[in-house]
């Protein structure tokens, strides 16, 4: 038990149905890892431990008794804390909104009658709302391969405490990549799912309590395996998309290897281990074949900037959108003489979007959905890199002032973040994160697998036959040099 957090949540349910550890050990085990770790990572940031030893113990009651148990019969978990947590506190890194009493999100509901032991919450940016994981409640969560770094947004908190062994599952949420840039910057695994497939009842953002299912966001599972993403969301899920399946045969899938286009930046360090992720798979009899941007890529980022801007929009205090509408008029002519693509012009604009825009970006959506399709007849899936660079040192400065640098000097604006992550976030297609590598600094670059909507198993049972061949988790050694 010394090193269970090196297994994933399948290895740990077994142990747990063969009866050598029993559901309460698990916990007791989590607990000291969390003990050992969490100190330098402040990735989990609240905990109900009372409420999780009782429910441990009677998971225990009913293995013995011989009673039917649920497929995460057991597990201790953690839960991303823009999710509402019965007994816990729901802050999406809001002191405000810390001592509310919330009930279970809906797919909170399905992992505890799946029978798992959720016993912590883990960190998130004020709102989900970055690529790191900061607030002033909670303080900043650090990456376990570089204790320097961000562990990503805004699923980071989740992000870390996998990749550290605190937990072996998590439910996270992507809406600007929230599960794929933390599962790339902290060498995990996550799955964004097609749009629709997991109820986001019970996440904030939006406001708590809204009913509706907000445009562009989803919510899906992260995990140290492919094989445990598909049953978090098989427990997860609205439909039987991921049921169990077996690993894609590899030999003759065709692949659309994605990392050549003009609109959007990449750090050459990350081009070469995606690059060099292609020619193992050329390696296993995949038919890979470089392509361009399967869609119009400037008309792609400038229609998902307004159909983002004008949701998180809704989201700004009454004097924050005043003060961008006042800044409306300056924007336009920035935009006019071409400044900063993507940058504060663009965002401005996004915030403010009137309807007749956000009309104009959903119909570039529906025609784009309809080119990916076509490409989608030529390619299985398309593989393509995550974010334009690796974890970044921490950068806490206001948005405008940021900036990331590439291993070769390259400055990036802050924003390139939204532009790999854009074509299955506004097209609503699902898209699997694993390792492909590391970075001439060691650290972890993930591709992601994108595939058409709908095709959430096909994407999964690619990711585990990759792993079975290519491997996938390392644990990271930064942890345990200190």
């Amino acid at each position: 038990m010394a090193e269970f957090f090196d297994l994933d949540a399948t290895a740990q349910l077994a142990i747990l149905e063969s009866r050598r550890v029993s559901a309460a050990d698990l916990l007791e085990a989590t607990l000291a890892r969390h003990a050992q770790v969490n100190g330098r990572l402040n990735a989990v940031v609240a905990q109900d431990l009372e409420r999780a030893r009782e429910r441990a113990r009677a998971m225990d009651d009913r293995r013995a008794k011989g009673d039917p148990m649920g497929p995460l019969a057991g597990l201790p978990m953690t839960i991303k804390d823009t999710f509402d947590v019965e007994g816990m506190p729901a802050s999406s890194g809001l002191d405000v909104l810390r001592r509310r009493r919330a009930r279970d999100a809906a797919a909170v509901g399905h992992i505890k009658r799946a029978g798992a032991v959720v016993w912590g919450k883990t960190n998130t940016p004020v709102m989900a709302g970055d690529w790191q994981t900061f607030n002033a409640l909670y303080g900043t969560t650090n990456n376990p391969w570089d204790l320097e770094r961000t562990c990503g947004g805004s699923s980071g908190g989740a992000a870390a405490a996998l990749a550290s062994g605190m937990t072996a599952l998590e439910l996270g949420s992507d809406i600007g990549g929230s599960l794929r840039v933390p599962a790339s910057f902290c060498g995990v695994f996550s799955h964004k799912p097609t749009w629709g497939l997991v109820s986001q009842i019970g996440h904030v953002p939006p406001a708590p309590g809204a009913h509706a299912e907000r445009d562009l966001n989803v919510v899906g599972p992260m995990a140290r395996s492919a094989r445990d993403l598909r049953l978090l969301l098989s427990v997860i899920e609205n439909g039987p998309l991921a049921a169990k399946a077996p690993p894609a045969e590899l030999r003759g899938l065709k692949v659309g290897l994605w990392t050549e286009e003009p609109a959007f930046l990449l750090d050459p360090d990350v081009r070469g281990v995606v690059e060099g992720f292609g020619e193992a798979l050329r390696t296993l009899g995949v038919d890979v074949r470089p392509i361009k941007s399967p869609v119009d890529a400037p008309r792609l980022l400038a229609a998902y900037q307004v159909l983002l801007g004008a949701l998180v929009g809704t989201d700004l205090e009454p004097t924050q959108r005043r003060r961008l509408e006042r800044l409306r008029g300056p924007a336009k002519l920035a935009r006019a003489f071409g400044l900063s693509p993507g940058g504060w012009p663009d965002l401005t604009l996004a915030y403010t979007a009137s309807h007749a825009e956000w009309i104009e970006a959903n119909e570039t959506r529906a025609l784009l959905g309809d080119q990916i399709s076509d490409a989608f007849t030529a390619f299985d899936v398309i593989i393509a890199p995550v974010a334009p660079v690796a974890a970044f040192p921490h950068d806490h400065r206001p948005f405008q002032k940021r900036i990331l640098r590439a291993s070769d000097g390259t400055q990036m604006p802050y924003t390139a973040m939204l532009r790999w992550i854009a074509l299955a976030t506004a097209l609503g297609l699902p898209a699997t994160a694993m390792p492909a590598g590391r970075s001439a600094e060691g650290l972890p670059v993930g591709v992601q697998i994108i595939g058409p909507r709908g095709a959430d198993s096909r994407c999964l049972s690619i990711a585990e036959a990759l792993e079975e061949r290519l491997g996938g988790f390392e644990r990271p050694p930064a942890l345990e040099t200190h």
